[in-house]
């Protein structure tokens, strides 16, 4: 119950920062984003081209382990994670606030979760991801970058968004450690490298074991 109440405040808190406290919207916020999206990177700090695109990788990372983890649950995890495509955390707070723990997996994977279960999932994560990262900070122009978050609000609240996607995935990553019988001493090593931490994990964690539902049924209960 507190983990909910937490992830409910946390997920109102930057709602609340968001919308009435980051620094105000500027004129010309569309158009970048429009840029951003369709490739025009003309002129555009890389810093701001390398998060921006980062943005799109990190559903992916959470979209490998909530579409598994919404197996077991009562809420349409899919929903929350098809969301964060377009809104990032403000998506995935909800769901975090939602969810039961969860440490098995029961049924068989479709070909969705084949692929997002897949090792070579996460090394094509990885690899874009170093390529985004090498590009952004290769032509960085920091000091435009720092008085951009101070002064826009996009740039400020997705830098923030980034930032709360890379401390919030150990609250799932430890029941997918679990499916897998993996040992949870590397739960630490993981989640202190920011980013390239949960890359590394889903280029390496097993894969998982299909269990039917009547595998279940039939094994004698605990008293």
């Amino acid at each position: 119950m507190v983990r909910k109440i937490a992830f409910g405040f946390l997920w109102l808190g930057f709602i609340t920062y968001a919308f009435f406290l980051a620094p105000p919207e500027q004129p010309g916020t569309f158009e970048l984003i429009k840029n951003l999206s369709s490739g025009q990177w003309q002129g555009v700090n890389p810093l701001v081209i390398a998060l921006f695109n980062l943005m799109g990788i990190w559903p992916l990372i959470y979209s490998a382990v909530v579409f598994i983890d919404g197996r077991g649950q009562k809420i349409p995890a899919w929903l929350f994670a098809i969301a964060s495509f377009a809104v990032g955390i403000f998506a995935l707070l909800p769901y975090l606030a939602l969810r039961e723990p969860n440490n098995k997996f029961v049924g068989k994977k479709n070909a969705l979760l084949k692929l997002l279960d897949s090792r070579v999932t996460g090394v094509v994560l990885t690899v874009a991801t170093v390529i985004l990262v090498a590009y952004g900070l290769k032509g960085a122009d920091w000091d435009s970058f720092v008085q951009q978050w101070q002064t826009n609000r996009f740039i400020n609240v997705m830098s923030l968004d980034f930032c709360l996607l890379c401390l919030l995935f150990p609250a799932l990553l430890r029941d997918d450690m679990a499916r897998r019988s993996w040992n949870p001493q590397f739960f630490w090593l993981i989640t202190l490298i920011p980013l390239f931490g949960p890359l590394i994990y889903l280029s390496v964690r097993p894969p998982l074991q299909e269990v039917g539902v009547e595998s279940i049924s039939k094994q004698p209960a605990v008293n």
